[in-house]
């Protein structure tokens, strides 16, 4: 009975084994093909919110998670002088930001339009709405709802940068998101 219990042990072992090497090989594959196939991981973003927190079963985040988490990071955007237009390299930006917002209905943001101090007050206040609204309309476009945002305009009010130099008024033509 020695050797039977020797072998059935040796079998069990071997088993277990193969479980293992096939549960390894089994984490490692989603991570390889999120990567690897450009097609597979630009239809899984199309169809699920950036802001999905699950992980891969390896415990390590997706390309696409660690963009995500990266765009959701950036809140202010700046404009070009009189131009209430966000830049182009914003786009993809945004584009987190309203999926993170379809993704949590309960989420709520606040726009903060502001402008350089060159213009008058009202002028300031009304560039300030327009490049926060011009903001929202994008982010409801790309599946955030009206009801989760608020626009506020502080025009010239509140400068991230006193002076008057060309690279205070750049930091000053911003939205923020709240």
């Amino acid at each position: 009975m020695g050797k039977q219990s020797n072998k059935f042990l040796k079998v069990g072992f071997m088993v277990i084994s193969l479980f293992a090497v096939a549960a390894c090989s089994s984490t490692s594959e989603p991570e390889e093909d999120s990567m690897g196939d450009e097609t597979a991981s630009s239809s899984s973003s199309d169809s699920t919110p950036a802001t999905t927190t699950a992980v891969s079963t390896s415990g390590q985040l997706t390309q696409d998670e660690i963009a995500a988490q990266t765009a959701l990071r950036q809140t202010v955007f700046y404009f070009d002088f009189d131009i209430a237009e966000f830049k182009a390299e914003d786009r993809d930006t945004l584009t987190y930001h309203a999926r993170d917002l379809a993704a949590n209905p309960g989420k709520r943001i606040r726009l903060e339009g502001h402008a350089d101090e060159r213009g008058t007050r009202e002028y300031n206040l009304a560039l300030g709405e327009r490049r926060a609204n011009g903001i929202l309309n994008y982010l409801i476009v790309n599946g955030a709802s009206r009801s989760q945002i608020e626009v506020v305009s502080y025009g010239e009010e509140r400068p991230d940068q006193n002076g008057q130099t060309e690279r205070a008024y750049s930091r000053n033509r911003r939205v923020e998101i709240q």
